[in-house]
C-alpha cells in the first residue's frame, strides 16, 4: 500500500512539512512521485521513517541520523535490536529511580527509615560529573564552590544528611503555602523563610551577596526548573525573585 504525504503524516504524527523537508535534505525519499506531482510513500519508506523517529528520540541531530541510515551496511533488525538495548536500558534506570523518588517521599513522612547511601541510587555519576563540568564551563558555577561543597557534604553524619534534605522540603513546603496566599516576595514572612534558606546553604558552602544571586541561575537551569515546577509552577519563579530581594537587603 501506498501513502501520499498526507496519509503518511497523519499515521505518523510527522507533519507534511517535515516530511517534505526530509525529502529536500535526501533524509527520506518517497517511493516515487506519481503523474499527479504527488509523493508516494511504501513500507520501505514507513520503516526508514521508524527508525528516524527512533534516533530523534534518542536526541540524535538529523545529519548524524542521515550519515548513519544512508550507509551501506545500514541494518534495520540490527538497529531495532540496539533501540530495544537502549530503551530497555533507559527503562530499568527509571524504575530505580522511581523507586530511590518512593523511599524518600516515604522516608520524608516518617513511614520508614533509608539509609544514605539509598538517596542517591539510580543516579549516573559520570552525568552528573558531565553536568558539574558544564555548569562550570559556562560560568553557572565555580569550580571553588563545587570543591567546598563535596568537602563539606563529605564529612556528614547519616543524621546531617537526612536533616539537611527535611529542612529544605520544609522551606519549600511553606513558600507554596505564601504563594497559595498571595503574599508578596519583600514581604517580611517570605524573606524569614530566605533567611532559612540562606543559613541552609551556609551548612554546604560560603554564600555571599554575588554567589547567592548566581544561584538563582543555576535553579533556572533545565534540572533544576524540573524539580521546582514539579511542586508548584510559581515556585521557581516566586524563589528566585524573593532571593534576589533578600541579596538586596540583608548581604553585602
Amino acid at each position: 500500500m501506498a501513502y501520499t504525504v498526507n496519509k503518511l503524516a497523519k499515521l505518523s504524527g510527522v507533519s507534511a512539512r517535515t516530511l517534505h523537508f526530509y525529502d529536500q535534505i535526501g533524509l527520506l525519499k518517497p517511493a516515487y512521485v506519481g503523474d499527479n506531482h504527488y509523493r508516494y510513500y511504501e513500507e520501505e519508506q514507513l520503516l526508514m521513517l521508524q527508525q528516524i523517529l527512533f534516533y530523534r528520540e534518542l536526541g540524535m541531530p538529523l545529519n548524524e541520523i542521515q550519515r548513519i541510515i544512508c550507509s551501506d551496511n545500514f541494518d534495520k533488525i540490527e538497529a531495532l535490536q540496539s533501540h530495544k538495548k537502549i530503551l530497555v536500558d533507559g527503562l530499568e534506570h527509571s524504575k530505580q529511580l522511581l523507586e530511590t523518588i518512593n523511599k524518600t517521599i516515604s522516608h520524608l513522612r516518617g513511614n520508614e527509615k533509608m539509609k544514605s547511601e539509598e538517596l542517591y541510587y539510580g543516579f549516573d555519576s559520570e552525568k552528573q560529573k558531565e553536568h558539574e563540568k558544564y555548569l562550570v564551563d559556562s560560568g553557572i558555577l565555580t569550580q571553588e564552590f563545587l570543591d567546598e561543597s563535596n568537602r563539606k557534604i563529605k564529612n556528614w553524619s547519616d543524621a546531617e544528611k537526612n536533616a539537611f534534605i527535611q529542612d529544605i522540603e520544609k522551606i519549600m513546603a511553606a513558600l507554596i503555602e505564601a504563594i497559595h496566599k498571595d503574599l508578596p516576595s519583600s514581604s517580611d514572612a517570605v524573606q524569614d523563610l530566605m533567611r532559612q534558606h540562606y543559613h541552609w546553604l551556609e551548612r554546604t558552602w560560603s554564600p555571599t551577596k554575588e554567589r547567592y544571586i548566581d544561584l538563582t541561575r543555576l535553579y533556572q537551569t533545565p534540572e533544576f526548573r524540573v524539580f521546582y515546577d514539579q511542586r508548584h509552577p510559581k515556585l521557581l519563579g516566586f524563589m528566585v525573585e524573593s532571593m534576589k530581594i533578600f541579596a538586596e537587603r540583608e548581604l553585602s
